[in-house]
This record gives C-alpha cells, structure tokens and sequence, in this order.
C-alpha cells in the first residue's frame, strides 16, 4: 500500500495526521506501507511525454512506489474547498499506476473536516479507473484534535473510523489483485 502525504504547504499539518494514520496501518494485518510525502517531490507542472532527466529523477521517487502498491490512502487537506495542487499534479503524472487499484481517503481541514476535497478527488481518481471506497477517515477541525505530541485527544470515533476503512480497503485489495491474477485489467 501507499500511502500518499498530499499537501506540501510550510507549516503543513500533515506530518501530523500522517503519524496518527500509519500507526493504524502497521497494526492493520495485511499492509506493508510505503510513504509517498509530496513535500519530498518536485514535479513541474506542465506535463509531458519526454520529460527531462530532472523530472525523470522526481518521478523516480514516486512512480515505482505507486505502481507496486496494491491500494492507496490519500491524506488530503482541504485547500479552497478542494484538494491541494500537488495532489492533482502527482495524479496527472500517472495512469497505470492508478488502474484498478482501491484508494481511501483520510481527510483533515476546518469545519468541513476536508471532506469537499475528498469528494473532488472521487471523479478524478475513477476517471484513472481507481476503486475509491466509501469508509473515509475526516478530522474536522484537526488542529484542535490533536495534542502538542500527535496524539488524538479523544481517539474512539476516529480510531473506529480507522478500522472500517483499513478492513474495507484491504478487502478491495485483495479482491481486485486476485481478479488481476484471473484476467489482467485492461484501460
């Protein structure tokens, strides 16, 4: 799995919920994690088919990771209403690597928790013939959620959240990987 730090904001809240979200997925059987942090990646926004060896050098450190994941969690802030332009950038740079493949969304930002990027992200990722689930993990505002270590000050319902989303994505893995197996999907 991949799990996908989108937003590369100075003073990003993030790393934070980032933290709190792996802890959840080590401890969910079945995983092995790979972080793909989008402050980390420097793709230029204008795409295109001969990229140069500089680009070619950023998208060695996300492609590999996206294309051996068998799923993805998209941790997504909410910028505008919507998700953040890194974001989008690193989708648009990738097909294959989406295809056929669950993605879940953890979602953090104000009073809408994120959850209007969330629902920008569900048309875009299935245009890339992605699987989103519905089980989603939102943070509503986030900052006052957690404390000064990262911990979540009062963890049931988000921590709930966590399981149902991590068993149905694991779910989707599973079942889409053993129909790949079967018969390969083809765009």
């Amino acid at each position: 799995m991949a799990v996908v730090v989108g937003s590369n904001r100075e003073g990003r809240f993030g790393p934070v919920v980032a933290a709190w979200l792996l802890r959840h997925v080590r401890d969910h059987a079945g995983f092995e994690v790979d972080v793909v942090d989008l402050a980390d990646v420097d793709l230029p926004t204008s795409l295109s088919y001969r990229p140069s060896e500089s680009t070619r050098a950023e998208l060695a450190k996300v492609t590999p990771k996206l294309a051996a994941a068998d799923a993805f969690i998209v941790l997504t802030p909410e910028y505008n209403h919507s998700y953040p332009a890194p974001l989008k950038n690193v989708i648009d740079w990738h097909g294959p690597e989406w295809h056929a493949k669950p993605v879940a969304f953890v979602s953090y930002g104000g009073l809408s928790g994120g959850l209007r990027a969330v629902e920008h992200l569900r048309p875009v990722l299935a245009e890339l013939h992605a699987v989103t689930i519905r089980e989603t993990v939102s943070f509503h505002n986030a900052g006052a959620l957690f404390d000064e270590d990262g911990a979540h000050r009062d963890p049931e319902a988000a921590d709930a959240a966590a399981k149902a989303m991590l068993d149905q994505l694991a779910w989707w893995a599973w079942a889409l990987r053993a129909a790949k197996r079967v018969r390969p999907y083809e765009s």
